[in-house]
């Protein structure tokens, strides 16, 4: 079981082109199996041709999906579909429920978490995939609600995303210390992820609870302004 976490910039990459396609055969390279992407279009504009990103992504890759919109405007005059813009989770196991549970936050951009359960050979998993804001008061306020979505949880977790603080914030050291999750990518030392062409920061994360993680790294690639990551995992069929 391999776990990738993305921030696909709506689609654009490093030479500002826009294509799926690019970041579509990445995932497929990485053997990927469950799939976290932030900063997703559906029907947004013309910086995305109005695509659905998360379903054409999805079909690109034959995989379940599932979207979370953040923001949701009236379409735009000559379209019939909302304006929509936040995150997407694709999986190779069927996902049994899902609910995009919006995040409290000071910041005028709205955010939110894509909470699923999937099937994974019999064993129920919780994925979490979100994207936080900039500011650290919204980031203190974001990281207490995953807190207690995380206490909640009577399965395996994963939680991932862009959650734009590094490690040594103090609102990643309260997610960690409060939940026992385990960082991925500690003690890694090519763990940088932003920006992509030269990267000096650390914002993109893969944590994990009741799972074993066998190794993780960053992966290149010029689809986007971030770097995707990849968390490989122990996992033994039924349990």
């Amino acid at each position: 079981m391999k776990c990738l976490s993305y921030n696909i910039h709506h689609g654009v990459g490093l030479d500002e082109k826009l294509s799926l396609g690019r970041i579509a055969n990445l995932i497929k390279d990485a053997e990927a199996t469950i799939i976290g992407l932030q900063e997703v279009d559906r029907f947004f504009g013309e910086r995305s041709q109005f695509q659905d990103q998360g379903l054409e992504l999805a079909k690109q890759l034959d995989f379940h999906f599932t979207y979370g919109a953040n923001i949701n405007e009236p379409p735009l005059s000559g379209h019939t579909e909302n304006r929509q813009y936040g995150n997407a989770l694709l999986s190779k196991y069927p996902i049994v429920e899902v609910e995009n549970i919006s995040l409290p936050t000071l910041d005028p951009e709205p955010r939110g978490v894509i909470k699923a359960l999937l099937d994974v050979h019999g064993v129920s998993v919780c994925v979490m995939n979100t994207h936080l804001s900039l500011d650290k008061e919204s980031q203190q306020l974001q990281i207490q609600r995953l807190i207690e979505l995380i206490s909640t949880a009577k399965s395996p977790v994963i939680l991932m995303g862009d959650f734009n603080a590094e490690v040594n914030n103090e609102e990643i050291k309260t997610l960690l210390t409060q939940t026992n999750l385990t960082d991925c990518f500690a003690g890694i030392e090519q763990n940088q992820t932003f920006p992509a062409d030269a990267p000096t920061s650390r914002i993109d994360y893969i944590f994990m609870k009741g799972l074993q993680t066998k190794q993780s790294y960053v992966l290149q690639g010029e689809g986007s302004d971030h770097l995707p990551i990849v968390t490989e995992i122990n996992f033994t069929k039924g349990g």
